[in-house]
């Protein structure tokens, strides 16, 4: 996957979010996106999935060295966020049955697999709407990371978790993510970014 921005811009009423963004993005790295909250990481993000268009600007995306139509892009993209979320009518096995309608798992991983990562064998038939908060953002991280997609999008990933379930998101990512994958990460706290080569401030597409 490649992702390039020409001239991104984005205004909300009369302020600008986001001005003279120009990237190259690419699978040869993880990218951090930084600055402080409510400076338009979020905004980014939404963009870079097709959730949001630019108000000015151009946003191109290739797979296999083809051009891929922005109303496309979502068929090939994983993305967890707090802003994102669950059908809490499901139950944990549920809704990664349900998962599977769209998107596979990596490596060929099932439902009952997905489980066993999360460490929520005893949670298989409960409710989401049971879940405390840090349960259901280790669902979200899991239904996005092993996600068998070419670009993975993560909006504040250990946002709601403790100690042990930033440890657990860490070793997520080092098994799942790969030079394979072009993955983003939009956060201002370092454990969320550790693995990403490339840091992109937001504050100096603020002008």
């Amino acid at each position: 996957m490649r992702i390039e921005l020409t001239n991104i811009a984005k205004r909300y009423k009369l302020e600008w979010v986001l001005r003279n963004l120009n990237l190259n993005l690419s699978t040869d790295k993880a990218y951090a996106i930084t600055g402080p909250n409510g400076s338009g990481k979020s905004t980014l993000l939404k963009i870079l999935s097709g959730h949001l268009t630019p108000t000015k600007g151009k946003i191109e995306f290739s797979l296999e060295n083809k051009s891929l139509a922005s109303d496309e892009v979502y068929r090939h993209l994983s993305y967890a966020a707090p802003y994102i979320d669950l059908i809490e009518e499901f139950t944990l096995i549920e809704a990664l049955q349900f998962h599977q309608n769209f998107k596979n798992f990596i490596k060929n991983q099932q439902a009952t697999d997905i489980i066993q990562i999360l460490g929520f064998e005893r949670a298989k038939n409960k409710p989401i709407r049971h879940f405390s908060s840090g349960m259901k953002q280790r669902l979200k991280l899991a239904l996005a990371i092993c996600s068998d997609t070419n670009l993975l999008l993560l909006d504040e990933p250990t946002a709601t978790l403790d100690r042990q379930g930033i440890e657990w998101y860490q070793s997520l990512i080092r098994e799942f993510v790969s030079k394979e994958r072009l993955t983003i990460v939009a956060s201002n706290v370092d454990e969320d970014f550790f693995f990403c080569e490339e840091k992109v401030n937001i504050l100096d597409f603020k002008k």
